[in-house]
């Protein structure tokens, strides 16, 4: 039970259905009302027309006892001290009027019912006044709606007619109306969930589609599984193409990983390897100890060891600290003892990791100190107010169009017959590249005026 109303497409039917009970039981309900109101002004329009028909033939003079009493509509003619003067034909009881008594005492004005020569006619008043009882006509008890008129009889007296309506016609259609919906209620509850439970059953298909996938995916570990894409334009659409992107990268990321650890394992042994050769000749024979080399390959170790660490820093989201950095004070300190550098710089300052900054500009110009023949410049400028433009440009001979972003590669060497001595690792570049978008800016090279490579750093400006 637990697991049936933990799913999306049963809560979506338990919702939908809830919804619709509360909208039809409103609505019955003011239909109900509605319907009841409406049959009882029709009651209260008949009982008005019965009591104003009865009215009229008193102010005209016509003798209670012959009075034209409708045997449909219980109908009471009462005085001003409570006395029954007459009552329709087979009224047994009555209740909710001014008088419960049904038998007519005699009228104290028979003397002058006969009197047809005396021309006074009585008046008859507005409707006074509405309620609802019950009355027993020839042995039926019936509840009605009364409705009370004062007329003037021709002697001058004030009486109220009371005619009352069956409301039995209101009560049967109310009954039959409640008892559609109570029986209608729930078949029409049930064919909305069960159309809910069907629509959200094909909606949420491709959903199970792409969740059965992941699952796969997990379980194999095969990154390059993709989930299916449904041939719609709506949400699981997107989100299965979301899905896919994200798997693409999360392929990308761990291929990258990997080629990085096998990259790093190669780069690292030759290092380790020279430098344990140089131990155990050392240990053997140690006149022969290469002191030098030993040093030179340790060091090696150490830079590739940073470089690998700021790499996995990179990589982890690390990003540039806060502090201001002045590049052309810093153009100037990296390149301070290089041979062949220039510098021409502006002032402008960026917001960042001053250490990482360093790293970037020391890899820059190791990298066209390496290539260049003579001769290195380096240009700190502004472009516009928004950017800092870092340029480090050698003349040597360039890098071929179709390698200017493959240099930035890890581990990534143009010319691999180079000593490893003389070109390192190929960290550097890829170095500088990750450091410059974590600050928010790009690496990009291109030709040099002098005809060789020309690297831009573009930063944010502080």
């Amino acid at each position: 039970m637990r697991r049936l109303f933990g799913s999306v497409r049963a809560r979506a039917t338990l919702a939908a259905t809830a919804v619709v009970a509360v909208a039809l039981v409103a609505a019955g309900t003011v239909v109900l009302l509605s319907l009841r109101s409406n049959l009882a002004g029709q009651a209260d329009t008949t009982a008005d027309s019965a009591a104003r028909n009865v009215a009229s033939q008193i102010a005209q003079g016509v003798p209670y006892r012959e009075l034209d009493l409708d045997g449909d509509h219980p109908v009471q003619v009462v005085d001003g001290d409570g006395r029954v003067l007459a009552v329709s034909e087979d009224l047994e009881a009555i209740s909710g009027t001014a008088a419960p008594d049904v038998t007519p005492v005699a009228s104290p004005d028979a003397g002058r019912d006969d009197d047809e020569d005396d021309p006074e006619v009585g008046e008859v008043g507005e409707v006074t006044w509405h309620g609802q009882g019950r009355a027993t006509v020839d042995g039926e008890s019936v509840a009605y709606r009364f409705a009370q008129v004062e007329v003037t009889d021709r002697s001058d007296r004030t009486v109220r007619v009371y005619a009352g309506a069956s409301l039995q016609a209101q009560q049967d259609a109310v009954h039959t109306a409640a008892t559609v919906m109570l029986i209608g209620l729930p078949v029409l509850l049930a064919v909305v969930a069960w159309v809910t439970w069907a629509v959200t059953r094909r909606a949420l298909r491709p959903v199970e589609a792409i969740r059965r996938e992941m699952a796969a995916i997990t379980a194999s570990e095969d990154l390059a599984r993709r989930v299916p894409v449904p041939d719609t334009h709506d949400e699981v659409a997107r989100l299965a193409r979301t899905t896919n992107e994200t798997l693409a990268a999360l392929e990308t990321s761990v291929e990258r990983q990997r080629r990085f650890v096998a990259d790093a394992s190669h780069e690292l042994r030759s290092p380790i390897a020279s430098l344990r050769t140089q131990l155990e000749v050392a240990a053997a024979h140690p006149e022969l100890l290469d002191l030098d080399g030993a040093v030179e390959d340790t060091v090696r170790l150490q830079h590739l060891a940073a470089d690998l660490l700021l790499l996995a820093r990179l990589d982890a989201g690390e990003r540039g600290a806060g502090a201001r950095v002045e590049l052309a004070a810093l153009a100037r300190e990296r390149a301070a003892g290089r041979a062949g550098v220039t510098v021409r710089a502006d002032a402008v300052e960026v917001t960042g990791s001053r250490g990482q900054l360093e790293r970037v500009l020391d890899n820059l110009l190791d990298n066209a100190g390496r290539h260049a023949r003579s001769a290195v410049v380096v240009t700190v400028r502004r472009d516009g107010d928004r950017n800092a433009v870092v340029e480090v440009g050698d003349d040597g001979d360039g890098v071929p169009a179709g390698d200017r972003e493959r240099i930035f590669e890890r581990f990534v060497r143009l010319d691999e017959a180079r000593a490893r001595d003389d070109g390192g690792a190929g960290l550097g570049l890829a170095i500088a590249r990750d450091v410059a978008a974590r600050h928010g800016g790009t690496l990009t090279v291109r030709d040099a005026p002098t005809g060789g490579a020309l690297f831009e750093l573009r930063l944010p400006i502080a």
